[in-house]
């Protein structure tokens, strides 16, 4: 089992995606939470990645899922989620509109904007660069 899941994750790059969104806040000085960051994309991209139930089945626990539900639609995703977080036993159906929200859709170009300063990060190259000044 851990094989699969390791071989699954080389799939699964490093680029922006809305499972990577979904963990990360805000570092800058003077913020308490930082999370969730608006995220905005200028240009977007979908690369298909096989499917794998019990993966997303697992991951629906750890998922902030409010905040994956308002990233899909920041940015205008067609695919609709359910406004509730999905059971483990939730239908394929439901699976796969979770697995193409959270893996498969690559924000290439864009911003996460921090919710308390409003201090904006680039995304680029499908990079996240959360590097902060000094000062911040």
């Amino acid at each position: 089992e851990y094989h699969t899941f390791q071989h699954y994750f080389i799939q699964i790059n490093l680029s922006m995606k809305l499972l990577t969104h979904n963990m990360m806040r805000s570092h800058c000085k003077g913020v308490v939470n930082g999370f969730p960051l608006k995220i905005t994309s200028t240009q977007t991209e979908v690369k298909e990645i096989e499917f794998n139930a019990d993966f997303i089945g697992r991951m629906l626990d750890r998922l902030e899922w409010p905040t994956l539900v308002d990233a899909a639609r920041q940015l205008g995703l067609a695919v609709t989620l359910p406004e509730m977080r999905p059971e483990q036993g939730e239908g394929e159906d439901v699976l796969r509109r979770v697995h193409h929200v959270l893996l498969e859709v690559e924000v290439q170009e864009g911003e996460l904007e921090c919710p308390e300063t409003g201090r904006t990060f680039p995304i680029r190259n499908g990079i996240p660069d959360m590097r902060l000044g000094e000062e911040e």
